[in-house]
């Protein structure tokens, strides 16, 4: 599957969400996990400002990525974002969308902690 590096330099980014479970089946509740690492998976929404355009992007993330204490408005930095093309079908109707993922969403607030250890 095709990844595309997200280069967020010039970017403000802050919470607009804040971490939530990633479920991987809504009808059974299963949480959903790093296919390679098997670590548990959370999504955070972001505000994502860049070019005088505003998107809320939702961020896949490993929990061990997830600094403490991010609440709605908080400035965090992503690192080692990523987007993935995707496409599927169902019900014969087809779609398609990007998806976003991140190694880490680290807060930027001033006396935040560090990600948790792995």
């Amino acid at each position: 599957m095709r990844q595309i590096p997200v280069d967020t330099s010039a970017a403000t980014v802050m919470v607009a969400q804040p971490p939530q479970p990633k479920v991987k089946d809504r009808r059974t509740g299963e949480r959903a996990m790093d296919a390679e690492t098997g670590a548990a998976l959370s999504t955070v929404d972001v505000m994502f400002a860049a070019n005088g355009e505003v998107e809320i992007l939702s961020v896949t993330v490993p929990e061990s990525g997830i600094s403490d204490e991010l609440t709605m408005g908080t400035p965090v930095v992503l690192t080692g974002l990523i987007a993935r093309p995707w496409e599927n079908e169902f019900n014969g109707q087809k779609r398609h969308g990007i998806a976003f993922r991140a190694v880490a969403v680290t807060s930027l607030a001033t006396g935040a902690s560090k990600p948790k250890a792995a």
